[in-house]
């Protein structure tokens, strides 16, 4: 199978932040889109089911934008809010701040 340029995770969000998570994402800082587009990220998306969110974009260069993502001030701001209403939390300076989900199908 050929492998795309796409990657894929869960998050489930606490129940008591769901709202201003919602909220959030619905009209997100113009910072942050601009920063994830000079990251090289683009066609993301993300979809609920209660509780849990999938995350779904496409990237050339995962560990570059990664690397961007862990330099941008507007990013380290915007994460600093959503990581604590994450179950489980996120660092952009960790090696994986991801588990990327693997891809077993792939239609061109």
């Amino acid at each position: 199978m050929n492998q795309s340029n796409k990657f894929a995770w869960t998050w489930n969000i606490k129940e008591e932040c769901l709202e201003k998570y919602v909220k959030l994402h619905l009209d997100p800082w113009p910072e942050i889109m601009e920063e994830h587009r000079n990251a090289g990220i683009r066609n993301y998306s993300i979809f609920q089911n209660g509780t849990q969110f999938f995350y779904c974009f496409e990237c050339d260069n995962l560990e570059a934008a990664f690397a961007y993502i862990a330099q941008s001030d507007a990013c380290n701001r915007w994460n600093a809010i959503t990581s604590k209403m994450v179950q489980g939390s996120f660092d952009f300076q960790d090696a994986e701040p991801i588990s990327p989900m693997r891809e077993v199908f792939y239609l061109v």
